[in-house]
């Protein structure tokens, strides 16, 4: 059994300032390769299936690329519909979940955190976000998002770092009704309902987030 896996690309990238004049943030180049191939090389697992990228910000460059990939285009080009709304959209081509969703602005050093998730997951479990201890975070400016409790729920807390990776089950994203919405409204619900969870990344991560961490994605030390 595989599981889907959604692909965040529709970003506008302000951040990258000038490197995103003429071309989106997913086709930045970090270590010779473009973001978003990054983020693709992780997916080519047996363990995930289908997968969907959403795109916006010139989107037309984006479908080119990806041309030659299995991936399915979830079109955002009308408007952003942030990553929940955009996760919400795309459900028809992802189908019956849990899926995986993914930021594709970051690299990654270590093993491959798709695995860790998938190893991770257990039924109880609504949503498993990866998060990244601080000593092992590269590119990310501010605290950090969550602290994981003895349980292995999850409480928010300046401490470890949301990796942009998840598992989570689809049902609660059809009680939301806005179009464009945050991740942050759905994990909030459950929340409450007690089925939010995370668990640590072994490896080094670094957020291409602004030019300045491009350097940093590129020097990250082996594990």
């Amino acid at each position: 059994m595989t599981t889907p896996i959604m692909l965040f690309a529709a970003g506008l990238g302000t951040r990258m300032g000038d490197l995103v004049r003429d071309k989106p943030k997913p086709l930045i180049k970090v270590a010779g390769k473009a973001l978003i191939d990054h983020a693709l090389d992780l997916t080519m697992i047996p363990e995930v299936g289908q997968r969907v990228v959403n795109v916006h910000y010139k989107a037309e460059m984006l479908r080119a690329h990806l041309a030659p990939h299995p991936v399915l285009i979830s079109d955002e080009t009308a408007a952003l519909l942030e990553t929940g709304g955009g996760l919400k959209k795309a459900l028809p081509l992802l189908g019956a979940g849990p899926v995986l969703t993914m930021n594709t602005d970051a690299v990654w050093q270590g093993p491959n955190p798709i695995d860790t998730i998938l190893n991770a997951w257990r039924p109880e479990m609504e949503a498993l976000l990866l998060l990244v201890r601080q000593p092992q975070v590269y590119g990310h400016r501010g605290a950090g998002d969550f602290r994981i409790n003895a349980d292995g729920r999850l409480v928010r807390a300046p401490e470890a770092v949301y990796s942009g990776l998840q598992m989570l089950r689809i049902e609660g994203l059809e009680a939301i009704r806005d179009k464009a919405f945050s991740m942050n409204v759905l994990w909030d619900q459950i929340a409450e309902r007690g089925g939010l969870y995370g668990v640590h990344y072994a490896g080094h991560w670094c957020d291409v987030g602004q030019p300045s961490s491009i350097p940093l994605a590129e020097s990250m030390p082996h594990v």
